[in-house]
């Protein structure tokens, strides 16, 4: 009777012990997410940013592209922004322009250029990155192609505006930002960040269906 009873004991403490792993682990996977949002938000790396998803024409949805208040254009500052694209698939994906001059607190506009060159339709999302990764917080795209998933019919082409003003508190040994942008298909392996290496608003291209 005593190995018995010493048997059912370990048994009832070994089902505790489980009871709490397995509420550990649920906890931990329900808790996954705010953490990778929080951790990619500190480092810019794979996600958008915070201010990138609460700004007008971000993922609300705003038709009106405006300036954020109280922000003022710094002329005596000139950073140059050059335009990157990088593809996981069979499709074209390149910017209008390879770069540009800009003030701080200057809105700016450039176009993205896409083309789905396969014979299906396919699903397809962007991946923005920033170099130098401190620049990050201090770029906010107002508009950005970034913010939704698309669908292009085969052979389809389309033009995305990305309306963003860099913040006039970034520092002033920032003369250079690279925007980076990986374009990979919905559904498929989701590609890591890639490692990036006076102007006038363009009229914003028609909006992609969804």
């Amino acid at each position: 009777m005593g190995i018995g009873r010493r048997i059912r004991r370990e048994n009832v403490r070994m089902v505790g012990k489980l009871a709490v792993v397995a509420a550990g682990m649920f906890a931990f996977g329900y808790a996954l997410v705010p953490m990778y949002r929080a951790i990619c938000e500190m480092t810019g790396i794979n996600i958008l940013a915070l201010s990138e998803l609460q700004v007008p024409g971000g993922a609300s949805g705003g038709d009106k592209v405006r300036l954020p208040d109280n922000t003022q254009v710094d002329t005596s500052r000139t950073i140059t922004v050059e335009f990157d694209a990088n593809v996981r698939g069979l499709w074209d994906f390149k910017p209008a322009q390879r770069s540009m001059q800009v003030h701080p607190g200057q809105l700016n506009t450039v176009m993205y250029e896409f083309q789905n060159v396969q014979n299906r339709r396919m699903a397809a999302q962007a991946i923005p990155s920033y170099a130098p990764q401190q620049a990050a917080p201090y770029f906010n795209k107002l508009e950005c192609f970034c913010f939704n998933q698309y669908t292009l019919d085969a052979g389809e082409k389309k033009q995305w505006p990305v309306a963003f003003v860099i913040d006039p508190k970034i520092s002033k040994d920032v003369k250079t930002i690279t925007l980076s942008y990986t374009f990979f298909e919905v559904g498929g392996k989701t590609p890591a960040a890639p490692v990036a290496a006076n102007s006038a608003a363009v009229p914003p291209a028609t909006e992609p269906r969804s």
